[in-house]
């Protein structure tokens, strides 16, 4: 078997350990660092290199050796923390970062950024530690020391451990006991452990399999390596009494273990494969990827591994079969619905059967794509803590509601419009701390993330207690750029005057924003994921963008609607209300524009059967049925012949399977086999505009033709 089959295992533990690694450098308190902490971010470190030398990725393991050798210093107390010395290991993780991008790409690493950060690392050895160590260029061993005895044997084992640790000590033999590993896994993985020394012998069946090696290799290295192939609970290493060849026992001077502090080997993973195994011996106390640089707390024996990676394309196309399967089945329904209950009872309670069984199945499918907004907020400490810096503003951050689930594919998507946001926030909302004080205010700013569930919605927000914004400069400067505006706005119709291209109210650029550019593309790509955005703020009390999302893009709840012979969708989240418009309540404007008037709010018609040309439908107003609709945070009143019902709908892509349809969203197959259009209210109401627009004009240039004749 080709070892390059577990590089993806690799590549995605290793981006887990390396977000584990920045969230804990994080939340250090250099006076008085924890402990548990500092031990954790170094096995981190020392499970991605043992990873990367095994695959041949050199350069990611030279850097995480320069890293993990500091690391080791500070968490035995030798090496003081600083905020700068915590910017340079977080600057290294981010160099990490991109080597791992570059194997995962195929390529090689920037060589020149690894010389810079190799440079920096060992300039903070000498600087710090008064000791400096050249860049190792290869992944043997080094040949072990010769035996000491006597005194000089007691006072190397410090060093001896240390030496153990980073893989150069004295052969000894060790038992690894393999448990419920198949022929095929235990063929590649014995095959790896010829290259830590030399097996000695191999036995047992797939229950249980043992392998005597003789190894200068430490235990941690070797289980790092192995545990990107297995679980840790199917693994156990121990120290056998004699060294290798049988010969006398290895010298006392090198330890049979890794050195670790007795912090680490108390909060280390415990790893058990059987009770059988269980009688050999102690266990290592090594951690192993798998971990994430944490410990369990408790015992691995009996456990069963409570997660499995899936290729996201295989849930996918689960989702796509469940899909099916629900149109399959509402056409059944739709037929079991015309039969007589008395004759046929026994096939409609089936298929009532089949309802709830197809439903249920749909939820549990889809709940396998929801992924925690912690995925999302978990980027934002560093963001922040950076360009805060940058700014000269301190500034705490807030999350709440990390556990709220949200459709992977929007989740993906969500985190560059959150990042701008969030950027905002920090270099226009948050005043510097000399302001803030001036105003009463404390000097650390704050800034909160939530997200929490709101109907089918999700509603995610970036609060900031800053200085709010400023209606007259809005207005000012919407003024300049020539946008139509007038001084009787609303608040929320001024607010959302940044969201325009272009739109700046920066006085002047920096390299963190003030050109005008990304507010506009947020508000787009949000509005793409079939969300909207609404922002409220009050002078010297701060400002609220609250981003609204529908769970997800696959299920929709829809209320089906009837214009002429057609059945259209409409988002039931955009569903306000429905009611018969009256003569009095519709009022002309310049054109052929109307509004009407709901409970004092006037509000744009759009009429469906305009902006879609669809023939035989109702065109006096008085006998449509207005539905009002809410779109990129405006109401409108949507006329319509008549209201089907509601019903749930699995959303087919119009753009994958045939084009771009303006005033359309998507489109989805109704139980009797017919193919029901899914609304875009905003994009519906523009092209209402359009079309009223061109009619007008031609109406304007027909009036000049009779004239000029």
């Amino acid at each position: 078997m080709d070892i390059s089959d577990f590089y993806d295992t690799f590549f995605e533990e290793a981006e887990e350990l390396l977000a584990d690694m920045e969230r804990l450098l994080l939340d250090l308190d250099v006076d008085d660092p924890d402990g548990e902490d500092l031990n954790a971010i170094f096995r981190a470190a020392h499970s991605i290199k043992g990873g990367a030398g095994t695959f041949g990725f050199t350069v990611l393991q030279e850097t995480t050796h320069l890293l993990e050798n500091l690391l080791d210093h500070t968490r035995r107390g030798e090496l003081k923390l600083r905020r700068d010395i915590v910017d340079t290991f977080l600057e290294t993780k981010d160099m990490l970062h991109d080597q791992l991008d570059a194997y995962r790409n195929g390529g090689e690493p920037d060589a020149e950024a690894f010389e810079r950060i190799s440079r920096v690392l060992q300039q903070m050895a000498l600087d710090e530690l008064g000791q400096g160590e050249a860049v190792k260029t290869t992944t043997k061993p080094e040949p072990a020391p010769a035996p000491e005895t006597g005194d000089s044997a007691q006072a190397g084992a410090g060093a001896g451990a240390e030496r153990d640790e980073e893989g150069a000590s004295a052969p000894r033999r060790l038992a690894i006991t393999l448990t419920g590993v198949s022929d095929k896994d235990r063929e590649l993985l014995v095959e790896e452990l010829q290259h830590f020394g030399t097996i000695n012998s191999q036995s047992g069946d797939v229950a249980r399999y043992r392998v005597l090696l003789d190894s200068s290799e430490s235990q941690d290295d070797i289980e790092a390596v192995l545990c990107f192939i297995i679980e840790p609970e199917q693994l156990s290493i121990e120290v056998e009494a004699t060294a290798a060849g049988d010969g006398p026992a290895a010298p006392p001077a090198v330890p049979t273990i890794p050195a670790v502090t007795a912090v680490e080997e108390k909060a280390s993973l415990a790893v058990e494969a059987s009770p059988e195994a269980n009688k050999d011996g102690p266990k290592s106390g090594a951690a192993s990827p798998r971990s994430s640089g944490k410990s369990s707390g408790k015992n691995a024996k009996g456990s069963e591994s409570s997660t499995i990676r899936v290729p996201v394309d295989k849930v996918d196309q689960i989702i796509n079969l469940v899909g099916e399967l629900i149109i399959t089945q509402s056409m059944l329904e739709q037929t079991a619905s015309d039969l007589d209950i008395v004759s046929h009872g026994p096939l409609v309670n089936g298929m009532n059967l089949l309802q709830r069984n197809a439903r249920d199945l749909q939820e549990s499918v889809m709940s396998i794509r929801m992924m925690p907004m912690d995925y999302v907020f978990s980027r934002f400490p560093r963001l922040v803590r950076d360009l805060a810096a940058k700014l000269g503003k301190d500034v705490e951050l807030v999350t709440e509601g990390k556990s709220t689930e949200l459709d992977k594919s929007l989740i993906e998507r969500i985190i560059d419009p959150l990042t701008h946001l969030v950027r905002n926030s920090l270099d226009h909302g948050l005043e510097s701390p000399d302001k803030r004080e001036a105003t009463g205010k404390s000097p650390t700013g704050r800034l909160t993330l939530s997200a929490q569930h709101q109907g089918g919605n999700i509603l995610i927000e970036v609060i900031d207690d800053g200085a709010g914004l400023n209606r007259e400069r809005i207005l000012a400067k919407a003024r300049s750029n020539g946008l139509a505006v007038t001084d009787s706005m609303s608040d929320d119709d001024v607010w959302q005057l940044i969201f325009a291209p272009g739109f700046s109210t920066a006085e002047q650029v920096s390299d963190v924003s003030g050109r005008g550019v990304g507010m506009d593309v947020v508000k787009r790509n949000i509005q793409e994921m079939g969300g909207h955005v609404e922002i409220l703020s009050k002078p010297g009390q701060g400002t609220t963008t609250r981003i609204v999302l529908p769970l997800t893009l696959a299920i929709l709840d829809g209320m089906s609607i009837r214009c002429g012979s057609e059945t259209f969708l409409l988002p039931l989240n955009a569903v306000l209300e429905s009611l018969q418009p009256q003569s009095d309540d519709i009022y002309s404007m310049a054109g052929d524009d109307q509004l009407l008037k709901v409970r004092d709010e006037y509000l744009p018609i759009i009429a469906l059967h305009h902006a879609l040309d669809v023939t035989d439908a109702k065109t006096e107003l008085t006998e449509a049925i207005a539905v009002i609709v809410q779109g990129e945070g405006r109401r409108y009143a949507l006329l319509v012949d008549d209201l089907v019902g509601q019903q749930q709908v699995v959303v087919k892509n119009l753009e994958t399977n045939y084009r771009k349809v303006p005033g359309i969203s998507a489109a989805t197959i109704l139980g009797d086999g017919s193919v029901a259009l899914i609304l875009d209210i905003a994009d519906l109401h523009r092209l209402d505009r359009r079309k009223s627009q061109q009619r007008h004009e031609a109406k304007h240039q027909h009036l000049q033709e009779v004239s000029l004749a």
